[in-house]
C-alpha cells in the first residue's frame, strides 16, 4: 500500500513540474524555435528533451540513493515510477520526432531521437553516480 502511496504522490509532483516546464517554454518561444538560414523559425521540443534528460537523472539518483541510505524498494519505485514516469513523456517525444519527419527535417528527426537517448542514459548513469 505505501508503494501506490508514494508512486501516487510522486506522480502529482512529476506531472506538475512537467506542467511547469512547458509552461515556461511556451512562454519563452524564442527557446522553443530555431531560425535556419533566415527563415521563420522552426520548432525544436526543447522542453520534452528536458523532461526526458531530468526524468532520466531521477531515475539513475532514486536507484542510487535506495541502495545506498537504504531505503526500501518501495521508494525507488516512487521516485522512479512515480516522480521520473510523471515527469517524462514517450508519446510526446514521438510526436515530436514525427512532427519532425512529416515536415522533411529527417536531420533534426534522427537527432532528437539520438540526444534523447543519449542524454538520457548519460543522465541516469550521472545520477547514479552521484548518489553513490
Amino acid at each position: 500500500m505505501i508503494t501506490a502511496a508514494l508512486v501516487g504522490v510522486f506522480g502529482v509532483a512529476g506531472a506538475l513540474l512537467r506542467f511547469g516546464i512547458d509552461s515556461w517554454f511556451a512562454h519563452h518561444s524564442s527557446i522553443r524555435s530555431v531560425r535556419t538560414d533566415g527563415r521563420a523559425a522552426l520548432h525544436w521540443p526543447w522542453a520534452t528533451l528536458m523532461v526526458n534528460v531530468v526524468g532520466c537523472f531521477i531515475i539513475g539518483l532514486a536507484h542510487g540513493l535506495t541502495a545506498g541510505l537504504g531505503l526500501g524498494a518501495e521508494w525507488q519505485v516512487g521516485l522512479a515510477t512515480g516522480l521520473a514516469g510523471g515527469l517524462t513523456t514517450f508519446s510526446s517525444w514521438t510526436t515530436a520526432t514525427i512532427r519532425l519527419l512529416s515536415e522533411a527535417r529527417f536531420g533534426a528527426a534522427a537527432l532528437n531521437v539520438a540526444v534523447n537517448l543519449g542524454l538520457g542514459f548519460a543522465a541516469a548513469a550521472a545520477g547514479s553516480a552521484l548518489a553513490s
